[in-house]
């Protein structure tokens, strides 16, 4: 008998069972848990059951009626080989104050040794949820290539230059040789202008280039300031300030953790484990 087998039989028994007890340490349980949504309300997980973890045993004999089959075994002896496992178990989980189930979870116990069960993400004991799986209801969103193939022929759509024929076909070459030709209107008689004396001859200035402007050199930056020793050790208080606080959060903690864990462990553990803690609540 080892972990492993356990951990089966306890999957096996789950899958048509709402519980089965394991003796001397405690029940699994299993509860249906129905379609609910998420992501705001844009998709929907589909139902499934939820196993966990209760201190109170049941009266089943489901584990060693299961064992009794599978071995050719009377269930006398298959609870004489089971009971002893399951002690041994339990106090293994009182002193490392965790158990792997290999396919199921993690049975862990609190400083108090009060048992709760972790499930691992991807268990499965709902044979009849079997090929649900969670429904998006988000709209269809472009992907990048569909993005870039519409920016493209949007592009060639634009680069295509609109030709600007003449709709009627008239070319206006041909109608204006048509045309006939009208004879040039005579000009009027215009008196010789009188003789102008001849224009003085201007010679041009000579050009004067401008001196170049020297290149002043750049002024040298200046050196950072530095910051005032009071200025660092203003900022050296703060620090230890800060470290001193931690230091005396930390104390505090753990002192409130020693006299008073009742009211540590709500912010410690979820409503569910807190269930198991203290069940008499």
């Amino acid at each position: 008998m080892d972990i492993d087998l356990l951990a089966k039989m306890v999957k096996e028994v789950m899958m048509d069972n709402d519980a089965v007890t394991l003796p001397g340490v405690g029940s699994f349980m299993a509860e249906w848990v129905p379609a609910s949504f998420a992501d705001k309300g844009y998709t929907i997980h589909p139902p499934y059951r939820r196993l966990f973890f209760m201190p109170r045993q049941g009266n089943d004999t489901l584990l060693a009626d299961l064992y009794a089959r599978s071995n050719n075994v009377s269930q006398d002896d298959a609870t004489h080989i089971l009971v002893p496992f399951l002690l041994e178990m339990k106090q293994i989980l009182e002193q490392r104050k965790m158990v792997i189930f290999p396919g199921l979870g993690r049975l862990r116990a609190t400083r108090e040794n009060h048992f709760f069960f972790v499930a691992d993400e991807d268990l499965d004991i709902y044979p009849a949820g079997f090929g649900l799986a969670p429904i998006s209801l988000k709209t269809h969103q472009e992907t990048p290539e569909e993005v870039a193939e519409a920016v493209s022929s949007l592009a060639g759509l634009l680069a295509k230059e609109p030709e600007m024929a003449d709709p009627v076909g008239h070319d206006a070459s041909a109608e204006a040789a048509s045309e006939p030709a009208s004879a040039p209107a005579p000009e009027p008689a215009s008196e010789p202008a009188p003789a102008s004396a001849p224009a003085p001859v201007v010679q041009p200035e000579p050009v004067v280039e401008p001196a170049p402007t020297p290149i002043a050199a750049p002024a040298p930056a200046a050196a950072p300031a530095k910051r005032p020793r009071k200025v660092w050790k203003a900022l050296g208080w703060v620090a230890l300030s800060l470290v001193a606080l931690v230091l005396l959060a930390g104390a505090a903690l753990a002192i409130t953790g020693r006299v008073a864990p009742e009211w540590l462990d709500p912010y410690l553990y979820t409503p569910e484990q807190l269930e198991v803690l203290y069940p008499h609540r």
